[in-house]
């Protein structure tokens, strides 16, 4: 069965900024066809659950307190990289919106909750390493 890396909140467990999830109601069709890995770049690259909310702000990554957080961002992102590698996972499904899965949309920056065009950390390293990246929105695709 092919494994696919998915954000741990879309499986339901708890792990996003205010310590709930973002469960999908197509786990269970997903579960049929594929074997779900689930990671969260947050948590893995060393933040706490609960944490303060956190955007991308081109190259960085702030929390709403001004502690920047970049590198346990791209921490999270490298690690999920080596999963995706050391199992061969060709496909993740991320979460959109978020500083770190944001797939095709992430907010601007500016703490006002407006979403722009752009990646989050681990989409964007992912998809420079040839894994194909999905958001929750497309798991309709790979039923």
């Amino acid at each position: 069965m092919e494994k696919i890396l998915i954000s741990a909140c879309l499986i339901g467990d708890n792990v996003t900024y205010n310590g709930k999830n973002h469960l999908s109601d197509k786990v269970e069709a997903l579960l049929e066809k594929y074997e779900l890995v689930p990671f969260c770049p947050e948590v893995e690259g060393g933040l706490s659950v609960p944490r303060n909310p956190s955007e991308r702000m081109k190259d960085r990554v702030k929390m709403d307190n001004g502690k920047d957080v970049t590198k346990s961002f791209a921490k999270g992102a490298d690690l999920a990289l080596n999963i995706c590698l050391y199992l061969g996972i060709k496909i993740a499904i991320l979460k959109e919106n978020s500083p770190s899965c944001g797939v095709n949309q992430i907010y601007d920056g500016s703490f006002s909750k407006k979403l722009i065009k752009g990646q989050g950390v681990t989409a964007e390293l992912l998809r420079k390493k040839g894994i194909k990246v999905i958001s929750e929105n497309e798991i309709d695709t790979l039923l």
